[in-house]
């Protein structure tokens, strides 16, 4: 496979030219305040609210469309975590927000894994 995205438990990988980059993770703040963005474990970003929002992948060297990909399912899966939608819900904005935003080849191609932390 090409372009798609790989999902185990909360972590997902973006494929682009046939490799995988991430994970990609969440995680809340030790005080329950925010929510922790991470690549590959180490914090790169973080939702405080809807206007407080910090994300950079600069340091990562990634592909600018990998980043773009990113940021959608990110903020796609946010918006689910934090609005209390179903799986299929989720699933279904996922789509969405990869379609609105010129991304759609990637939602052609989702894989679930087992989870393993």
């Amino acid at each position: 496979m090409g372009t798609g995205l790989r999902f185990s438990g909360s972590q997902f990988w973006v494929i682009h030219r046939r490799r995988q980059y991430g994970p990609f993770d969440y995680q809340w703040s030790k005080d329950f305040s925010g929510i922790e963005l991470l690549y590959q474990g180490e914090k790169f970003g973080e939702y405080c609210s809807v206007e407080e929002i910090y994300a950079d992948l600069k340091p990562f060297r990634l592909p600018m469309r990998v980043v773009e990909v990113a940021s959608v399912v990110l903020g796609a899966t946010l918006y689910g975590l934090l609005n209390g939608l179903s799986e299929t819900e989720k699933r279904e904005n996922l789509v969405s927000q990869l379609r609105k935003h010129g991304l759609g080849r990637f939602a052609e191609s989702i894989i679930h894994t087992p989870h393993r932390k």
